[in-house]
């Protein structure tokens, strides 16, 4: 099977932009080249390989962060919409909505962390970030790495190694607090929405309940601020929602809108009891 990668760092540099080094070495990462194309869909037995040409989206990013355009070097997995990998390409790629518009899809996550009293930890994303800044969301919200460690399907390690990771770069968790045991994998979302017309997300989101007491130091770079909520208090931002007082993450508005969250935070003493890792949810 014949993969082609559009990025504009080298390896080491992708290392580096996704602030783990010392936990990934760079032979976990893909040999990721500059090219003027990307994959759109790899058939897993080797069939056929759909390519597509794309030119760089340098442009795209003149005025922003810059430590944001750097985590837009990470390789990211693609997937199909039943969550078979399809191939991979770079963060930047998975968030143009050129590329989401014919249909490039990404696995990311989605971290509900509560503590002892019940409460939800919601962040409001940095205005630094390149898509839904300012918006209020669950936890922590990320993806994968399409790196070995991160890629473990069983029991979806690699996505609860990959939350663990992004507690730490988010929020400040230290990830001697926090285990992939520790995450509970109860269902997929997917969903597609555009941020600014420019880039967007189109995910399968593997949400990820954490229950526990921790400290949190956010790293202001990824979030404004944060508050603990009940559930009432989720019902009430999204009301302020409605009325334009605040903006809420399309994916935690659709989670919440569901009945999915209540189901959850009723599930709590044992979030087992209402894991659905068969089902991806269409939202």
């Amino acid at each position: 099977m014949r993969r082609i990668f559009s990025c504009v760092v080298t390896a080491a540099n992708a290392v580096r932009a996704s602030g783990h080094a010392g936990h990934v070495t760079s032979s976990d990462v893909p040999n990721i080249r500059s090219k003027s194309t990307w994959t759109t869909a790899v058939n897993m037995s080797g069939a056929t390989t759909a390519a597509r040409e794309h030119g760089h989206a340098g442009e795209q990013t003149v005025g922003l962060d810059a430590q944001q355009v750097a985590l837009l070097n990470e390789p990211c997995i693609l997937v199909d919409e039943h969550d078979r990998p399809q191939g991979i390409s770079s963060k930047l790629e998975c968030h143009l909505m050129k590329n989401i518009n014919e249909g490039m899809l990404h696995r990311a996550f989605s971290v509900f962390l509560f503590n002892s009293q019940k409460k939800l930890l919601l962040q409001q994303r940095s205005f630094a970030k390149i898509t839904f800044p300012g918006c209020f969301t669950n936890s922590c919200c990320s993806h994968p790495l399409a790196v070995p460690s991160e890629q473990e399907e069983e029991s979806a390690l690699g996505v609860r190694r990959a939350a663990c990771r992004r507690l730490e770069a988010e929020l400040g968790i230290d990830r001697e607090h926090v285990q992939p045991e520790d995450l509970t994998f109860v269902t997929r979302v997917l969903y597609k929405a555009s941020s600014d017309g420019i880039w967007g997300e189109h995910e399968v989101d593997y949400v990820l309940l954490l229950c526990k007491d921790l400290a949190i130091n956010p790293n202001p770079n990824e979030v404004h601020t944060c508050r603990w909520v009940t559930f009432d208090g989720v019902c009430s931002m999204l009301r302020e929602a409605e009325t334009g007082t605040i903006s809420l993450s399309p994916w935690f508005k659709r989670i919440a809108d569901s009945p999915l969250l209540s189901s959850w935070w009723e599930a709590l003493d044992n979030p087992e009891s209402v894991s659905d890792r068969h089902t991806i949810h269409r939202l």
